[in-house]
């Protein structure tokens, strides 16, 4: 999606009304990260044809694609990728409002980037 899109659902679903990067819908309720066993008790969290497991939905600016890879001197690939392992962590209930949750999620965000092989140095 654009700036314009992305800035409109964060001011109506989280009441910030200014452009970010991604956000994350999880459709789960961890009472801790990645708490799959807290899963078997939210039936609504899987398709009832399938009976897959649906994380929920991610939106991401490529307008912010575009601008952060060239703030941060690396490719769209990189940040793209970068954005999209951060928002599956959140849809897994992760999140960094606290030091310490923040150093978790970004050790994990590097280990997935990581054994995808998409560093900083790969661009």
């Amino acid at each position: 999606t654009d700036n314009a899109s992305i800035r409109e659902v964060n001011r109506d679903f989280r009441g910030i009304d200014r452009e970010t990067d991604v956000l994350s819908f999880p459709m789960a309720e961890y009472p801790y990260p990645a708490a799959f066993d807290a899963l078997l008790e939210q039936e609504d969290v899987f398709n009832p044809d399938s009976g897959e497991y649906v994380m929920g939905d991610i939106m991401i600016s490529f307008d912010k694609v575009r601008e952060q890879a060239s703030l941060y001197g690396h490719s769209e690939k990189r940040e793209l990728c970068f954005l999209v392992a951060h928002s599956m962590l959140h849809l897994l209930g992760y999140d960094h409002m606290e030091d310490e949750e923040r150093v978790v999620m970004e050790e994990k965000q590097e280990a997935i980037l990581a054994e995808l092989g998409i560093t900083r140095e790969s661009d």
